[in-house]
């Protein structure tokens, strides 16, 4: 039988004070549904009376039917001089509706004495008082010993005093708090070791990341007795943020054997952490242990030779059971493994041994060398395999392509773009206007284009990227532009390199809408221009 640790997430709480965090009282509710599927056992909503957003959600989520999670409120001990029954805050948090409600309080001498501005008896008086009376209302009470950890190392016995202080006075918890990020693993297992060995109550871990070592510190209080683990989902938090719950998760119970939620819900890790990062409006970060889209990449070839072979060689644990997938990256460090691994993913069939495979590894390696980075643009990538391995046959072919630039005595600029193009054995010019060079050519393409393919009215540039890849050349450098197209369900991406920043653009159009007109191929008619591409004797690129 595992031992169970409980989740106590303050993404909504600790988590907005990260910078350019942000959440509405919807997003916040939308994020406590999620959290309550996952299993997570204490949700922390805010701060009652500190500001209307968060009376707002504690008067919305009474409504919702959690079927896990526990609603906590936050809070401090009273202010110095009131009584608790008198203190505004503590009244605001009995006028929330929570069942449960974390307050911090100093334990820290230096922080009482120079931050508080009172007596160490006085914020004694203010930790008993406040849990006390909290109790007495009925509520589950977590005391978060803010700067434990600091002060346990300046002031043992008083550190020591303030928590037992509040174990006298009821608290159901005591989350013992790194509230400066900056103690270390090792001091963390050995304080929690002692602290445990000094109080009865359950005790909590609440780290922050200013050490980058918050995760590393929680997984060291529970191995020392913790039963609580504070945190937030990805991470968010004050300055370097909050230990990720995600993380703690993960490691806790596939490496720790202990148990933080049911099993069959680990997969949804991936999926929360993504969906959390959408709501917050925050890029995940490709790199983000066990959910990262890059957690479980592989670029060396000797590296996929060996993880397709047995994933164990390069993966600590199966990407699946955390909601996650293998990837396989195509590069310049690439080898036949990672090509038949992305074959197979297109379900074209590749012969390792077949000359193609070579000389496309070598075509690959050739356009890398130029610019290209196909791990970033898995459309052109396909294109190019699909090439390589088919009787390839274009949509469509460029003749010429022109644009006109004006500016007209009131400084207003224009610009119009005109195509001649070969679709299915016919000829077209197409003009269009468009907001600069690459939207003109957007336009004109898709203008020509749609009487033969009706269907390219569904999709449209969601991004489009353009980074130099020598600066010391100056205006003289090669670009490489990345272009994200998207048809409102699907997105892909495609790549273009050139000395010429138009034609890096075209080149990532014209792939998007190559690789978007292939993946529909079974819903339009073709007449292939052999002939005319024969007697032009030109192509797209």
């Amino acid at each position: 039988m595992r031992e169970q640790v409980f989740l106590y997430d303050t993404t909504l709480r600790d988590g907005t004070q990260g910078e350019g965090v942000s959440l509405s009282v919807d997003d916040k509710l939308k994020i406590v549904k999620k959290l309550d599927q996952l299993g997570v056992h204490y949700i922390e909503g805010g701060w009652p009376g500190s500001n209307p957003k968060d009376m707002e959600f504690f008067e919305r989520v009474q409504k919702l039917e959690l079927s896990h999670s526990r609603i906590t409120a936050f809070g401090s001990t009273r202010k110095i001089g009131v009584k608790a029954e008198e203190d505004e805050n503590l009244q605001k948090i009995i006028e929330s509706g929570v069942k449960a409600v974390a307050i911090f309080g100093k334990t820290w001498d230096f922080q009482v004495e120079e931050a508080l501005r009172t007596t160490l008896e006085e914020n004694l008086l203010m930790i008993a008082d406040s849990v006390g009376f909290l109790k007495h209302k009925g509520l589950e009470v977590i005391f978060d010993a803010e700067h434990f950890f600091d002060g346990f190392k300046h002031n043992r016995e008083y550190a020591l005093k303030a928590i037992m202080t509040a174990e006298k006075a009821g608290a159901d918890y005591i989350a013992l708090c790194d509230t400066n990020g900056g103690t270390l693993p090792y001091e963390i297992a050995e304080i929690v070791k002692d602290v445990c060995s000094q109080v009865k109550v359950n005790i909590g871990i609440h780290c922050h990341n200013d050490g980058e070592v918050a995760v590393a510190n929680s997984l060291a209080a529970v191995q020392s007795g913790a039963r609580q683990v504070q945190g937030t989902m990805n991470g968010y938090g004050e300055r370097c943020g909050n230990a990720n719950l995600i993380s703690v998760i993960a490691n806790l119970q596939l490496k720790l054997n202990y148990q933080c939620v049911i099993d069959d819900k680990l997969k949804k890790l991936t999926a929360l952490s993504k969906y959390i990062h959408e709501i917050a409006n925050q890029a995940a970060p490709s790199n983000q242990p066990f959910v990262g889209r890059s957690a479980f990449a592989h670029k060396g070839g000797i590296h996929v030779s060996a993880v397709l072979r047995h994933p164990e060689t390069y993966e600590h644990i199966m990407p699946e059971v955390v909601g996650n997938k293998r990837r396989v990256l195509i590069s310049e460090l690439s080898g036949q493994s990672n090509l038949m691994f992305k074959a197979k993913e297109w379900n074209y069939s590749v012969d390792s041994k077949n000359s193609s495979s070579k000389k496309l590894l070598e075509t690959i390696k050739e356009k890398e060398h130029e610019g290209y980075q196909y791990e970033a643009a898995e459309a052109s990538f396909e294109l190019l395999v699909k090439k390589s391995f088919s009787n390839w046959q274009d949509y469509f072919l460029l003749d010429y392509y022109k644009i006109f630039i004006e500016k007209n005595s009131n400084e207003v600029f224009s610009t119009e773009a005109v195509i001649k193009l070969c679709v299915q054995n016919e000829m077209v010019i197409i003009a269009a206007e468009g907001n600069g060079p690459v939207n003109a050519l957007d336009q004109a393409l898709r203008k020509g284009l749609e009487q033969f393919y009706p269907l390219i009215k569904k999709m449209y540039l969601s991004d489009y990227k353009v980074r130099v890849l020598d600066e010391t050349e100056a205006t003289a450098s090669k670009v490489r532009v990345l272009i994200e197209s998207s048809d409102g369900e699907d997105k892909w991406s495609t790549i273009g390199v050139s000395g010429n920043i138009i034609k890096a653009s075209w080149l990532a159009l014209v792939d998007s809408v190559q690789y978007y007109l292939m993946k529909h191929e079974n819903e339009i008619e073709l007449v292939y221009p052999k002939k005319v591409e024969n007697s032009l004797g030109v192509s797209n690129h």
